[in-house]
């Protein structure tokens, strides 16, 4: 390989000038020899709590009984009615962003669990879920998984300032 610049003598010599009276540093750098452990089989607590949340909330076989005329939306019996209209205008105001496009079902019910727990243990009142428009699959879904939890007092499409029919706003029951 040629060299791009090459310096002249004289260059040579005011560099080797420059340099009269310092010594050559010494190397003393350590490499760490990184082992790694032996990897347990044992999962961390919360995600075991999370998985079994989904599995116990979330049933792909249950359908409710939800209003297919207009947008989709929710709400519990023992909720106040004027709650849905606040979702519906937009004055509820989302803490928390759910963006679940490009999961799987399962992925996707898993953060959706994920979120309620977080949710309930932050005191979080309202969360967007994002599900996107795709093929319809999780915007189908979502629904009738969100009204299955017993913590979602009500849901009903984001206003467009947050997604519009491509999101939910939901509202969730915080722990007292």
């Amino acid at each position: 390989m040629k060299k791009k610049y090459q310096l002249s003598d004289e260059e040579q010599q005011l560099f080797k000038t420059s340099i009269v009276g310092t010594k050559k540093l010494k190397q003393d750098t350590f490499i760490h020899h990184y082992q790694p452990r032996k990897q347990q089989q044992k999962q961390p607590i919360h995600l075991l709590q999370q998985q079994i949340a989904t599995h116990y909330y979330f049933s792909d076989e249950y359908q409710p009984q939800l209003d297919n005329e207009g947008p989709t939306r929710y709400i519990r019996q023992d909720t106040a009615h004027f709650e849905i209209k606040k979702l519906r205008r937009g004055d509820y105001s989302p803490d928390i962003f759910l963006d679940l496009h490009g999961l799987t079902q399962r992925q996707a019910k898993q953060e959706l669990a994920a979120m309620i727990m977080v949710c309930k243990h932050e005191h979080i009142h309202c969360a967007s879920v994002m599900h996107g428009h795709g093929k319809h699959i999780l915007k189908q879904q979502i629904p009738l998984w969100l009204a299955q939890h017993p913590d979602v007092l009500a849901f009903h499409q984001a206003p467009k300032k947050w997604g519009g029919s491509a999101a939910l706003l939901v509202l969730i029951a915080s722990e007292e």
